[in-house]
């Protein structure tokens, strides 16, 4: 049976736009730092692709930095400011930050100080959708940038972090996106590419490549794209309630991405989850991490104040404007199969 890829948050796949404009640029021989003509090319194709960034986003007016991902943009932006934020931020922003502002039961986050706040839009393992004061520091935008209508002009930060793979662009190409003006200190030294923040010579093709699925995602969502893969999203987790009653679905009560569910039954591991999906064929990722050969819960449930049983228990299953119903549907059969070996073997 062919394999169905449920796992869209932790990364898309590569959209044909991204592709062919990357073979493009493969062809761009210059360096953007050259002035020959050649160079100038080279410029040239960068600066059309920052526009084309900045424009999808929403940031006209603002600077885009073109970094190695939404990892290096959050140390661009953190890096020595003794920033805020709550226990569910990413990792990639987690080590800048002190973790203490509260976090209520949907995963929603109260801000106390926006100028030294950071604040996901978006929450990778839950979907769950932040509001976003005025003034605030840094929003990661990862998660939500392509899938809900997000403009960085609109969203009262100063600094956004996104990254190309999520929406269908290269890995290892992102950008910081910053108000003009925005005092930054930068981290990598050298030649003074872009702007003097981020020396080293621009990865051409990534950002292409980024510039290209930034564009197809910002018209995939104002086509409604997103509105059919959340009818999905919906289907799968009334299979999931109807003969899992114990089964937990965080966030639900929150505005949440269209295309992401995080559900947990306590007492059935998260990784176990994942290794009996995907030898069944699908792809999804569990709410708990493994690292060192320890498994400890999620810190994202955890802050939101579930217990270990259920922090160790939850998967997330996120979808794509390619996933189709039959895929929902099997996917859903297949976990509930084995979700009552589990309940057997628990009884």
């Amino acid at each position: 049976m062919k394999r169905a890829y449920l796992d869209w948050n932790a990364t898309a796949p590569l959209r044909p736009e991204a592709r062919e404009a990357m073979v493009a640029a493969m062809d761009v021989v210059g360096n953007p730092s050259s002035v020959h003509a050649e160079g100038r090319a080279a410029k040239a194709l960068l600066e059309r692709a920052r526009g084309q960034v900045a424009s999808a986003m929403g940031a006209d007016g603002a600077d885009v930095v073109f970094v190695s991902g939404a990892t290096e943009a959050a140390a661009l932006a953190c890096a020595g400011r003794g920033l805020q934020g709550a226990g569910i931020e990413h990792d990639a922003l987690d080590a800048w930050i002190d973790p203490v502002l509260p976090v209520d039961p949907e995963g929603r986050v109260t801000v106390q100080d926006p100028a030294q706040t950071v604040l996901q839009a978006a929450n990778s393992e839950t979907g769950v959708i932040q509001n976003l004061p005025q003034g605030l520091a840094l929003t990661d935008a990862t998660q939500a940038f392509g899938k809900i209508p997000f403009a960085f002009n609109w969203s009262g930060a100063d600094m956004a972090v996104v990254s190309a793979h999520k929406l269908g662009g290269p890995k290892g190409v992102g950008a910081l996106v910053m108000r003009r003006g925005t005092d930054l200190a930068a981290q990598l030294r050298g030649g003074g590419q872009e702007m003097g923040r981020r020396a080293g010579t621009e990865n051409l093709i990534g950002i292409a490549g980024f510039a290209a699925a930034a564009e197809a995602a910002a018209r995939d969502l104002a086509d409604g794209v997103w509105s059919e893969v959340e009818k999905l999203r919906n289907i799968l987790e009334n299979a999931v309630a109807a003969d899992a009653k114990e089964t937990i679905f965080v966030g639900k009560g929150a505005a949440r991405l269209p295309n992401t569910s995080c559900f947990a039954v306590p007492g059935w591991k998260g990784e176990t989850q994942v290794m009996q999906m995907d030898l069944a064929g699908f792809a999804i990722s569990a709410g708990s991490a493994c690292s060192s050969g320890k498994v400890r819960a999620s810190r994202v449930l955890q802050a939101m104040g579930y217990d270990e049983a259920a922090a160790q228990g939850a998967i997330r299953v996120s979808l794509g404007p390619e996933t189709t119903e039959d895929e929902v549907m099997r996917f859903a059969e297949s976990w509930l199969r084995h979700h009552e070996k589990h309940r057997a073997r628990a009884a």
